[in-house]
């Protein structure tokens, strides 16, 4: 028993280590191809990166769903969105340089609403009780994922505006934007390119590992699996944005940071159509225990105050954390204790 747990930890952290790794790397790739392709961090964080970031929950969640697993694969996806938003506190609260707040773009919002929409859509499904399956698929999970690609066709389209006016402001300044296209920065992109899919290829690599001793840690420990999904899981399988995000704040990124932490929890609630098709036990949502709706709940009030601090833009810090950052750190907590209860 204490082999087997000692195999298990060291197992958790040597993956871990190499996800931090490649994610410090994949926050470094990801900048230069938000500044050589001219897409801005927003789109790069909220697409790019939160898919990549995101394979450790599609991963875990659809060999959950195979072991037959709901309620783990439900608690992870849903946990995980929580343990974004933790991230997204303690990101201001370790970066007293800048106020991650006021740096972060005012167009954060859509990404932000589009998120708690998918959640709060995911939480009605997995109360309702009632989802049907059509050709192995629920149509709930099948709604997730067609608002999801339809909201980040909106996001696609605000950056690729935002885009033509850049372009046009530097026509106006006399300057064409030419040198955008330089063999030098076609081959730094190319580079970036390749830096980036070998940077997500360790966290595909390495995610399976963490993801499987955490699993086995709690089974060990005897807690439920609704519980253990939320949260050792969840945040086992968020390591990957806390890592990027930490990585893309020191490199001022503050967009890219940002966008993939709202872009993730927004992938995870497209995310339940993959874990739908691998449940094999009929429709996910009938399957899985209404205390999610919880901890779906729980995740739309700490992502509302997220939004509500881009949008108010807090001029003042007290004991040098910013007054939204705190609520989200001390509400995550509580919705935890809560889920235990």
């Amino acid at each position: 028993m204490v082999g087997s747990m000692f195999i298990s930890w060291a197992v958790f952290l040597l993956s871990a280590a190499v996800i931090v790794y490649a994610g410090a790397k994949l926050s470094r790739y990801g900048d230069q191809i938000a500044d050589l392709t001219g897409l801005g961090g927003l789109w790069i964080g909220v697409v790019l990166m939160a898919g990549a970031t995101s394979l450790p929950e599609i991963f875990t969640d659809v060999s959950a769903a195979l072991m037959d697993a709901p309620d783990l694969a439900a608690g992870d996806l849903f946990g995980s969105n929580m343990a974004n938003m933790l991230i997204l506190g303690i990101i201001d609260l370790m970066h007293r340089q800048k106020r991650v707040w006021q740096e972060a773009a005012f167009e954060h919002a859509l990404s932000a609403g589009l998120a708690v929409f998918l959640t709060g859509l995911a939480a009605f499904f997995v109360l309702f009780g009632s989802d049907v399956k059509h050709g192995g698929i629920g149509l709930g999970s099948m709604l997730l994922l067609l608002f999801y690609i339809f909201g980040m066709r909106l996001v696609f389209r605000q950056e690729t505006t935002k885009r033509r006016q850049r372009e046009h402001e530097l026509v106006v300044e006399g300057q064409s934007g030419e040198e955008t296209r330089q063999p030098g920065k076609r081959d730094g992109l190319r580079r970036a390119s390749i830096g980036f899919a070998a940077a997500a290829l360790g966290l595909l690599v390495a995610a399976p590992f963490l993801a499987g001793s955490a699993n086995k840690i709690a089974e060990q420990s005897g807690i439920t699996a609704t519980f253990i999904g939320t949260s050792l899981v969840g945040i086992a399988t968020s390591l990957p944005e806390l890592v990027t995000a930490f990585a893309a704040v020191r490199l001022g990124a503050f967009d890219l940071a940002v966008g993939n932490l709202f872009g993730s929890n927004a992938f995870n609630m497209a995310a339940f159509f993959f874990v739908d098709v691998a449940y094999q036990g009929g429709p996910l949502f009938n399957s899985v225990s209404d205390a999610h709706a919880m901890t779906a709940l729980w995740s739309i009030l700490l992502m509302s105050t997220a939004l509500m601090g881009i949008i108010y833009r807090v001029e003042k810090r007290y004991m040098l954390i910013e007054p939204d950052s705190f609520v989200i750190i001390l509400g995550y907590c509580l919705g935890l204790w809560l889920l235990f209860q």
